[in-house]
């Protein structure tokens, strides 16, 4: 794809996301009053044309590279073995058992200093909407996407017949992030909802809620973690640049991160 069809398709879907979720923002607002231009906004939008215009391309590239390198023979009468069962069943197991590497893999992103290095850069984002979903260090996008994946790799699932997922868990990690706040009532202990993902960004890095598609993870491992209320503030409580270039440095300076 050239540069042109490039800026194209990100124009797309930068007008297709702003049609999607920001009349839901308004209309069922988490935090009333939070107008389009916020701050962080240009900062975020950073992020989304780095994102859309270069970073995807290069994250593919290294996930097809992988995808090719974990064609090893022992798991071929595993995978053979997978591929008689329902597509419905194989598609179960793949979100239950990418909920629980991502659960897992997202909790370390908070325990551990170096992953929280390129992990605080997403939490630093003060504002949360449908634009700031998309602030994150590239190399923490890799970390993420590939531990999503990883389930679909082992089972040697063809990337076009689990591509509608790939695209579904993209929407969805935008819609927990959106400035919406919907009363679905019991159900959010089911299905995951933008006030379960506030509350991961409030500034205790450890508030909870680590799971991605359903809060069923974290139920199960006592990180659940939802009050009637919005956080007061979202960040980080350590410094950080604002601006985009600074943020794809951060995690590469000498500092000790506050617990």
């Amino acid at each position: 794809m050239n540069l042109f069809a490039s800026i194209a398709a990100a124009g797309v879907s930068l007008l297709l996301l702003f049609a999607i979720f920001r009349p839901l923002e308004l209309s069922f607002p988490a935090k009333v009053g939070q107008k389009t231009f916020r701050p962080g906004w240009f900062t975020d939008f950073c992020h989304f044309a780095g994102t859309y215009l270069f970073w995807t391309g290069i994250v593919t590239y290294l996930l097809a590279l992988f995808w090719n390198q974990i064609n090893w023979p022992p798991l071929d009468h595993f995978r053979s073995q997978t591929a008689r069962q329902p597509f419905w069943l194989q598609a179960v197991e793949v979100i239950l058992l990418s909920d629980l590497l991502i659960y897992w893999g997202h909790r370390l992103q908070h325990r551990i200093p170096l992953l929280w290095r390129f992990h605080s850069v997403h939490h630093s984002a003060e504002h949360l909407d449908w634009l700031a979903a998309h602030r994150e260090h590239p190399l923490d996008t890799l970390y993420t996407v590939g531990l999503i994946n990883l389930p679909m790799f082992v089972f040697g699932f063809p990337l076009e017949s689990i591509a509608w997922l790939i695209a579904f868990r993209g929407i969805w990690a935008i819609y927990i992030h959106s400035n919406v706040r919907l009363p679905i009532g019991p159900l959010r202990w089911i299905i995951g909802a933008p006030e379960l993902h506030h509350w991961h960004h409030d500034l205790n890095r450890h508030a909870g809620n680590y799971a991605n598609l359903s809060p069923l993870m974290d139920l199960i491992f006592g990180t659940y973690n939802c009050p009637k209320q919005e956080p007061e503030a979202f960040g980080i409580n350590e410094p950080i640049s604002q601006n985009y270039a600074g943020q794809m440095l951060h995690p590469f300076k000498s500092r000790k991160p506050k617990p």
